[in-house]
């Protein structure tokens, strides 16, 4: 499920309780606009942890 979970509309929720875009805009805006890293930890049942790592100086930042 780790494979699928920031792929749009992708949801776990029964129908009609989410889009399934909300992991798939925050990969969006980490990943491919701010050159950044979403990694996630989880055991099923006890807990979740997403570790959010930007780069301090963007690698598609056209300024010097």
């Amino acid at each position: 499920m780790k494979e699928k979970m920031f792929n749009p509309f992708f949801t776990t929720k029964p129908a009609g309780e989410g889009t399934g875009l909300g992991l798939s805009m925050s990969h969006d805006i980490v990943v491919k606009q701010h050159g950044g890293t979403i990694d996630v930890a989880t055991t099923p049942g006890e807990f979740t942890e997403f570790t959010i790592v930007l780069p301090r100086k963007s690698s598609f930042s056209d300024k010097p």
